[in-house]
């Protein structure tokens, strides 16, 4: 009788109950306060097309059930939503919805993707599902496809938030996707069977996305797509809002930027994500360059060996001021890098060795005057 997200709707069932609602809706009972005489007039009409037995029925024979507020099933994140919490969910799938949506995190983005979005939503979903994390997305082409493949393909769970009734699936061109992500996973909805998608339901939809889901990470999304409105969502539901940057010459990439520039968090891989979400302890691995053999060196002998100028030679006592020690200590860290191939003696100065030329020399833009650099800062 409802639609989905409807507020005012929401604060009747609230104040007078969802009998009390149906039955004045049903038989044109004294009209509830916040709507006009056109929408209480457009929402009899409604209830005299809506047949709940008949829904129910139908829902049966295709294997869905009804899961409402106060059922064991039911998540209880969602009744963060307010007064526009959903009336109920349709589910098609074995697992607790419930139980599933305590661990989830929801990957979304644009429909028409590039190769890049497809392929990063696709590794981030996998990454989650192979870390016992539930992936929802909203089962639209493109990014929404690429991470529920991405998490079945990694044998996890995942889970499809639709805009229609989830018997017949929307867009068609998904049929087989859904299948089979109600047989290893689940298929959600607001509406009841038969009911078509629209482009309102789709917006409306985004909010049971963000709710249900511990946080939001958007993939690749225009300054108007329709996925950021998840996004903010789950900042106004106190989510972690997380954002995955692309080319910035990408206008697909234009409205994440956008949120990362605001209140989202920047992330690049699943671990990345777990950390923002996950329990404390869940760190993503700190990221550093390739060890070079001069990183394995004791910090006094890569002092002295900073220290050395780029070509040419150098007197002991200018070494040991470079390195601030003493120039017994340079004397015996110059001799174990010779040992080791980075440095020779030429008379009374060192000088370094060609191999540790390439190792340690600076970039061309960081050089002193008459193209002396400091090898430490390589």
């Amino acid at each position: 009788m409802l639609e989905p997200g409807d507020e005012v709707g929401g604060r009747w069932l609230r104040e007078w109950g969802a009998v009390e609602v149906a039955r004045r809706l049903r038989d044109g009972g004294p009209q509830l306060v916040g709507v006009t005489d056109r929408r209480w007039a457009g929402l009899l009409a409604r209830a005299r097309d809506a047949g709940a037995r008949r829904d129910l029925d139908t829902a049966r024979r295709a294997g869905v059930r009804f899961v409402c507020p106060g059922d064991v099933e039911w998540p209880r994140q969602l009744d963060d939503l307010g007064d526009g919490r959903p009336l109920g969910l349709w589910v098609r799938g074995r697992p607790s919805l419930r139980m599933w949506a305590l661990r989830s995190v929801a990957v979304v983005g644009a429909r028409a993707c590039t190769e890049y979005g497809a392929q990063v939503a696709a590794t981030l979903a996998s990454g989650l599902a192979e870390r016992g994390w539930v992936v929802v997305s909203g089962g639209a082409f493109g990014v929404d496809g690429a991470a529920h493949r991405g998490a079945l393909g990694a044998g996890g769970a995942t889970v499809a938030v639709l805009a229609c009734g989830v018997d017949r699936p929307y867009p068609r061109g998904h049929t087989e996707l859904f299948a089979r992500i109600a047989e290893q996973g689940l298929v959600i909805g607001e509406l009841p069977p038969g009911e078509h998608p629209t482009a309102s339901r789709f917006v409306v939809r985004n909010r049971v996305i963000a709710a249900l889901t511990r946080g939001t990470v958007v993939v690749e999304a225009a300054h108007r797509s329709g996925s950021l409105s998840t996004a903010r969502a789950a900042l106004r539901l106190g989510r972690h809002t997380m954002g995955v940057p692309g080319p910035v010459t990408s206008g697909l990439s234009a409205g994440v930027h956008e949120l990362l520039r605001a209140d989202a968090v920047l992330v690049t891989g699943a671990a990345e994500v777990v950390e923002l979400v996950g329990e404390m302890g869940d760190l993503a691995p700190v990221g550093q360059g390739p060890v070079l053999p001069r990183d394995l060196l004791e910090p006094a002998a890569r002092q002295v060996l900073a220290a050395l100028p780029g070509s040419g030679t150098a007197g002991v006592a200018l070494i040991a001021r470079g390195a601030q020690t003493t120039e017994d200590d340079a004397v015996a860290r110059l001799y174990e890098l010779r040992s080791l191939g980075y440095v020779e003696r030429h008379g009374d100065g060192w000088k370094l060795t060609r191999q540790a030329v390439i190792s340690v020399r600076a970039p061309r833009s960081r050089r002193g005057p008459g193209g002396l650099g400091r090898p430490g800062e390589a």
